[in-house]
């Protein structure tokens, strides 16, 4: 059987979306850190591999895939008979897709260590003003979120079972506590976030349970 290697950084958030997807699918894999702070993913062995030069990248029987959502609805159309990360229902499949695009097209983008390293080294930004910057964008974007999912509340972000939006969910709320955000006025997604860190899936694919990863 050929092995399955996750290309990631312990702290990425889309890394992170990759670790709980294969731990929600049961999908044994071996992890092979690129430490971003090091610059390991300039490397030119990784952009030989992943010429975007970006984690994760997940080897899987022989292929390679790139981008955590695309990665995710592989998984789920690989490995049907494991848990399914969407729902049947299209108009249900389009809504999961959509709030899952809100957090991985419009909030994680604009305080990943890209965006973060221009703002320094090109518009002069401290620490403090990064920061500002980060908790507004998703301030603002958990704002929307808040209000779709409490609209209708279930179990989990969108269903009675962890899916894909709780796969792209779990790892924003640790980069919103990382960086200071006030969670209080988002007590639908502290909900869910609590839920969900009660699964092993979940709880496993944590930053801090990656000591072997870093």
């Amino acid at each position: 059987m050929t092995e399955r290697v996750l290309y990631g950084y312990y702290r990425s958030s889309a890394a992170y979306r990759v670790r709980i997807a294969l731990n929600l699918k049961d999908l044994a894999y071996r992890q092979q850190p690129v430490n971003l702070l090091k610059g390991e993913q300039r490397d030119p062995a990784y952009l030989a591999l992943n010429p975007q030069g970006l984690v994760p990248a997940l080897l899987d029987n022989g292929q390679l895939l790139t981008q955590s959502l695309a990665i995710c609805e592989y998984l789920d159309e690989a490995y049907p008979d494991t848990l399914a990360l969407l729902p049947a229902g299209l108009m249900e499949r389009a809504r999961v897709r959509a709030l899952a695009l809100s957090i991985c097209a419009d909030i994680h983008p604009l305080h990943n260590a890209r965006v973060l390293k221009y703002l320094e080294a090109e518009l002069g930004q401290d620490e403090a003003q990064k920061n500002q910057w980060i908790r507004h964008w998703i301030a603002t974007g958990f704002t929307a979120l808040e209000q779709q999912l409490a609209a209708r509340p279930a179990s989990y972000a969108c269903a009675e079972q962890p899916g894909l939006l709780d796969v792209c969910l779990v790892p924003q709320v640790f980069a919103a506590r990382r960086f200071g955000v006030d969670l209080a006025v988002f007590p639908h997604i502290v909900r869910v976030d609590a839920a969900l860190a009660a699964l092993p899936a979940f709880a496993v694919a944590h930053p801090a349970q990656q000591a072997d990863a870093v």
